[in-house]
């Protein structure tokens, strides 16, 4: 008798329960402008950051220039990663999600930047999501191409009017060059007409420091909105 093949469905719920860590930092004007809307960065660190100990997370990149900086122009949300694991997207939606409905966010600019590890974070933020994002810097990272090639119409869309800027030293040898190369030259391809990459021909894997010292850089996040 020959094997029988059946359609089958399976229904069921799945639970994921987050927990995260997080630092959160308000501009010195912040609490002085009433209801007024700010901007809101949500910094994505290293692998070397991972773990219980919070205060790791502002070793390096935005959580360090805002200490020093206490009119740094934005809402800054800098989770940390639980030791022995990558980002995950749904957790930080989830904790954005938080961060807005509990302070006067501007919906419509929404950023996310981040480092090594959270360079990979930024990426897949913002090809699987870029109807939550006005703008995107990634830092010495990569990611995975399907999210881009595979997009549906709306993804698609979105991710057309997403400003995109990455960074990587060229002799990184940790995340080699190329992963940046491939992720802009795939959103080139999908559409994606703000975009660019910056180089730094004698930096290895610590590109961020110089990236995050760009004159340029938060006032190219600042000119990117989200229509909603």
């Amino acid at each position: 008798m020959p094997a029988m093949q059946t359609s089958e469905r399976f229904q069921g719920q799945i639970i994921h329960t987050a927990k995260l860590d997080y630092l959160l930092f308000l501009p010195d004007s912040y609490r002085k402008s009433g209801k007024n809307k700010w901007p809101l960065m949500l910094f994505l660190h290293g692998a070397g950051e991972r773990g219980a100990n919070i205060d790791t997370v502002a070793v390096h990149g935005l959580p360090k220039i805002a200490k020093a900086k206490k009119d740094f122009p934005f809402i800054l949300v800098s989770p940390q990663c639980p030791a022995e694991r990558t980002w995950k997207d749904d957790e930080l939606l989830a904790l954005l999600d938080e961060v807005i409905a509990k302070h006067n966010v501007d919906r419509a600019r929404v950023y996310v930047t981040g480092l090594s590890m959270g360079g990979y974070g930024s990426w897949s933020l913002g090809t699987r999501h870029p109807e939550r994002f006005a703008a995107v810097a990634p830092i010495c990272g990569g990611g995975d191409l399907s999210p881009v090639l595979l997009a549906s119409k709306a993804k698609k869309a979105a991710m057309k009017s997403l400003g995109i800027w990455a960074f990587h030293g060229a002799k990184d040898p940790v995340v080699a060059l190329e992963e940046s190369q491939r992720m802009t030259n795939a959103v080139r391809g999908a559409g994606c007409n703000d975009v660019k990459l910056t180089v730094y021909p004698e930096l290895k894997h610590n590109s961020w420091t110089k990236a995050y010292n760009e004159p340029e850089l938060w006032n190219w996040f600042l000119a990117h909105t989200r229509a909603k």
